[in-house]
């Protein structure tokens, strides 16, 4: 049995579950097996109804993965009221339990991808493809109720969210931050992103311009000189690991010294990719000391690269 959040119990018991002998005329019992029993004959609808109401009276979870996801969309949906959006970094935690809500929000938008993909897969004549990893529709409404724009396609998450934060600003201040630093909000440095934007107007859709536009950004005249300032959360990580690749892809390994710099090149390859040097050595180790709080992905990622912690 275990607590959910309403105060009710839930009967979520594992499969090789017995009782213990201290239970005297019920121990022993295979009690994981029996309810996996009652599950498959609810599913097949053999299962009489007054041991159904039975059951769901002790808080029957009848589909263990159906329960896991209502419970993660319940995070997200105390995420979203207390950030006013759902587009979590990947490192995001919530909650007492430290609810990994970031990766959470990342697995539901590659599942949201991969559902219209595998549809026009099908509609070509595809066989055998696989529903696992899709999103249901109901699922994907639930989601869309939170936040309209969690899973845009062809949208970074990390633009998204500081653009959302910026707006909220203009709508709550009617003022913008001019300076790196200048105004933190939720991690993310409102000044130094407005900055990069305008720095970078040339390289944004017209979509972007447009949205920056509405909350009054204008790319920089002619003449001044912008900072493009510093890049979100997860642009810093993902620069970072793309630097320790190409340092392991290289030397075979991720025994990098202190003062080691590291020059990666932005994708588009060619003459035309900016190239930025990375601190790798520094980086690592400060993420050596700093183990405990990264996110799982983050660990195995690199793990992969023979991080020795």
């Amino acid at each position: 049995m275990r607590q959910r959040g309403s105060g009710a119990q839930e009967l979520r018991v594992p499969y090789v579950y017995v009782t213990p002998d201290e239970w005297g005329a019920f121990g022993s019992y295979p009690l994981g097996v029996f309810l996996t029993d009652q599950r498959r004959c609810y599913a097949a609808g053999t299962l009489e109804a007054g041991r159904v109401a039975e059951l769901e009276a002790l808080g029957m979870v009848w589909s263990v993965q159906a329960s896991a996801w209502e419970a993660g969309l319940a995070v997200a949906q105390a995420s979203a009221d207390a950030h006013g959006h759902f587009l979590p970094p990947a490192t995001a935690v919530w909650g007492a339990d430290g609810f990994q809500i970031g990766v959470w929000a990342k697995n539901q938008r590659a599942a949201a991808r991969k559902t219209p993909e595998n549809a026009a897969r099908r509609a070509n004549g595809e066989t055998g493809l696989s529903y696992a990893g899709e999103l249901a529709q109901e699922r994907m409404e639930a989601l869309d109720a939170l936040d309209p724009g969690w899973a845009l396609a062809g949208w970074d998450v990390a633009w998204q969210r500081c653009y959302r934060l910026t707006l909220a600003q203009t709508r709550a201040s009617g003022t913008l931050p001019t300076a790196v630093g200048e105004l933190i909000v939720q991690g993310e440095d409102l000044g130094a992103w407005i900055a990069a934007q305008r720095a970078g107007w040339e390289q944004l859709t017209p979509a972007q311009r447009f949205l920056l536009e509405s909350a009054g950004i204008d790319p920089a005249a002619a003449g001044e000189t912008v900072a493009p300032g510093r890049r979100s959360q997860d642009e810093w990580w993902a620069t970072h690991l793309a630097a320790a690749r190409q340092f392991h892809a290289r030397e075979g390994h991720l025994r990098v010294p202190r003062k080691h710099t590291e020059t990666i090149r932005a994708s588009g390859g060619g003459n035309g990719g900016q190239e930025t040097v990375v601190k790798l050595g520094a980086w690592i180790d400060n993420t050596r000391r700093r183990a405990a709080k990264l996110t799982p992905q983050r660990r195995t990622d690199l793990d992969a690269l023979g991080m020795r912690w």
